[in-house]
């Protein structure tokens, strides 16, 4: 048997959730598809969503998940592992999920997301959200003023590692697998008029006492004593859907993200992207503001679509 929804939403973070509260109050039949993995997991807190800051990631998608059940929309815990259209014609969606049940849609919005792939050094995984971080605008103010690191992942963690200097002015670059000559000039330019100590050698784990970070370990057998560490991940967008139903991709330096206009229609009709499924910068209050956008014009599209055909008949 299959259930048969106006939108159905994949994701169920801040960027699905706020497509489904616009359509909710806009009195559609909604579906929310939930596999229960956030990207900001392993955050204790969220930063920089006005009203929201410094709120705990599990209790806004909590309140989230409250809001949109007042409207009715309706969501499973579940992962959705296939789509296809329906037919040739515009709109009209199937949706596979891992539990069994098959679901349809005149609109389907992907909010799936990406996942953050971290280098294999030994601490980084299991301290990252805590002093492990990776975004200054999401962590910076909390770990302001002390010893930072920079474990570079490519030679673009030069960036990252002038940007975390507005939060503290002691930075070191650990430049791990990465060459020095791969720097540009302008690179070691600026590190130099920032101040920031360039380490070559190999990571080969971080120094943690008492359950916190007190050093970086290189192969040399030398300790650097620091007390955050940021790292760039290598995003890994889950786009599974997206690419069974056909959308095109583009590629960027951050991975494949789908071709849509500024409202987050792909260029397969009916079919949206929303959050980091849609790019890789998306915070959580950009995700949230792209939801909405979405959640807006699907409103708009079903509203003159049915307006359209009821004047053909």
């Amino acid at each position: 048997m299959t259930d048969t929804y106006e939108v159905v939403v994949v994701g169920g973070g801040a960027a699905g959730l706020s497509a489904a509260l616009v359509l909710g109050r806009a009195r559609r039949r909604t579906l929310v598809v939930d596999a229960g993995e956030p990207r900001n997991a392993p955050a204790a807190h969220m930063q920089g969503f006005l009203s929201r800051d410094g709120m705990p990631p599990a209790e806004f998608l909590a309140v989230g998940r409250a809001e949109i059940a007042r409207y009715g929309v309706e969501l499973v815990r579940d992962r959705a592992v296939d789509a296809a259209r329906d037919g040739d014609a515009p709109g009209g969606f199937t949706v596979s999920l891992a539990g069994g049940r098959t679901v349809r849609a005149r609109h389907l919005v992907v909010a799936t997301g990406l996942r953050d792939e971290l280098p294999p050094v030994p601490g980084v995984a299991e301290r990252f959200g805590r002093d492990v971080l990776h975004c200054p605008y999401c962590h910076g103010w909390e770990v302001r003023d002390q010893a930072f690191g920079v474990l570079a992942t490519s030679p673009m963690s030069a960036h990252q590692a002038l940007m975390v200097t507005q939060w503290s002015k002691d930075v070191t670059l650990f430049l791990h697998q990465v060459q020095e000559s791969e720097l540009t000039d302008d690179d070691l330019r600026r590190l130099a008029a920032a101040g920031v100590r360039v380490v070559p050698g190999e990571v080969t784990g971080l120094r943690v006492e008492d359950d916190r970070l007190t050093g970086v370990r290189l192969a040399d057998g030398s300790v650097h004593a620091r007390e955050a560490v940021f790292v760039a991940p290598r995003p890994v967008p889950q786009n599974d859907l997206l690419v069974a139903l056909g959308a095109e991709l583009a590629e960027t330096p951050f991975g494949a993200y789908p071709v849509t206009d500024e409202r987050g229609l792909t260029t397969v009709p009916g079919l949206w992207a929303a959050g980091n499924a849609s790019g890789f910068a998306e915070q959580v209050v950009n995700a949230a503001s792209r939801g909405y956008r979405a959640g807006a014009a699907i409103n708009g599209e079903l509203l003159f679509a049915d307006l359209d055909a009821a004047v053909r008949v």
